[in-house]
């Protein structure tokens, strides 16, 4: 049996549906129920003794459990730094005191971005974005030390669903690029050619099913685009593209080198003159995409035994296409195409009348 945690959250959908036909799982959640009829829930919480449960639900728990998937982990950087270091390390922690208990080996779901460690200006300035990846170290720091057989998981920005675009929830990125979309940023920090490093979700998840099924229980994985990775000029045309099938394309963004960024701009938004919901707009997107570009590119697992196949430039646009599709036709995304707004009501009847003849 695979205990799965963060189960409710984006990678944890995705798990889900890659596990579910070769796996039993019992998702723990604790304020969010999953509502899948293929797992099994138990309300626990990784910050008490024996999550929260009474003595012989947790001995019923570590005798069942063969394998652990731990993705759960506190991901808005808007959170008070001291709760984000508490839910990602001692839950990490509390998740290897169940497996030493069960005998069970951990699938520790980290970030590739623990590679990008932030410049003390960027932690004072970003303290949300810095406790997430000290903490995230921190954890990979005692899966390693733990006296249990751990494998650590290192993806990079997970992107929705690579054939349907669809993701479970809206996360910080999306919302950039569906701003980039609607022609709202009108400049970006980092250089042309910073890789934005995307990983679409069931991608992910066929890694992590791929590592389970093939029995890998040690090692350290980059579930990145690596080398392939768009670059973020590219990743601004393509949302542009985009924006030219619902009217006129926005202007582009400008970008700002990283160093005028802290030493200019930031300050200058940070102003009294600025409004604070676009103070607060630029803030977030400078505080993601600082974090979220890098000059090299990572490591990438993707493509080794048991790993899944290797991503392509090709197919990465494609999925951001399909991404940003999804998005655009839920809560907060576009109109209609172009091409339904300019349909005449006179031609959509004569279309409905052929259509009802045929």
């Amino acid at each position: 049996m695979v205990l799965l945690t963060g189960g409710a959250g984006v990678l944890g959908r995705a798990l889900i549906d890659e596990l579910s036909q070769d796996f039993r799982i019992v998702c723990l959640r604790h304020r969010t129920p999953v509502n899948d009829r293929r797992v099994r829930e138990v309300r626990a919480d990784l910050l008490e003794p024996q999550l929260g449960l009474r003595k012989r639900e947790f001995e019923l728990l570590a005798a069942e459990v063969e394998l652990i998937v731990h993705c759960a982990a506190a991901t808005n950087w808007k959170s008070d730094p001291g709760s984000i270091r508490r839910a990602n390390l001692d839950g990490t922690v509390a998740m290897l005191d169940l497996a030493a208990r069960a005998g069970a080996p951990v699938y520790h779901m980290s970030t590739a971005f623990v590679a990008n460690p932030l410049a003390p200006e960027e932690q004072e300035r970003f303290p949300g974005a810095a406790a997430y990846l000290a903490s995230k170290t921190a954890a990979e720091q005692v899966v390693r030390e733990a006296p249990v057989p751990g494998v650590i998981l290192r993806p990079s920005v997970v992107m929705g669903d690579s054939v349907t675009g669809r993701i479970a929830g809206m996360q910080g990125l999306t919302r950039a690029l569906g701003a980039i979309v609607k022609g709202q940023v009108p400049v970006l920090p980092g250089a042309p050619d910073a890789r934005i490093d995307m990983v679409p979700q069931d991608v992910v998840a066929r890694a992590v099913g791929g590592l389970l099924r093939g029995g890998v229980t040690e090692g350290e994985y980059w579930l990145t685009a690596g080398a392939e990775a768009l670059l973020q000029r590219e990743v601004v045309d393509s949302c542009l593209e985009f924006a030219e099938g619902y009217g006129p394309r926005p202007h582009p963004p400008r970008l700002i080198p990283l160093e005028s960024v802290h030493r200019l701009l930031l300050p200058l938004i940070e102003g009294p003159t600025f409004p604070e919901s676009l103070r607060r707009r630029f803030h977030t997107y400078a505080e993601l995409l600082l974090v979220f570009q890098r000059a090299l590119p990572f490591e990438s697992s993707l493509g080794s035994p048991h790993c899944g196949p290797a991503l392509s430039k090709d197919a990465l646009r494609q999925a951001l296409v399909r991404n940003l599709t999804a998005w655009s036709t839920g809560r907060g995304g576009m109109r209609a195409p172009r091409r339904t707004q300019q349909t005449s009501p006179g031609a959509a009847r004569s279309t409905e009348t052929r259509e009802l003849a045929s």
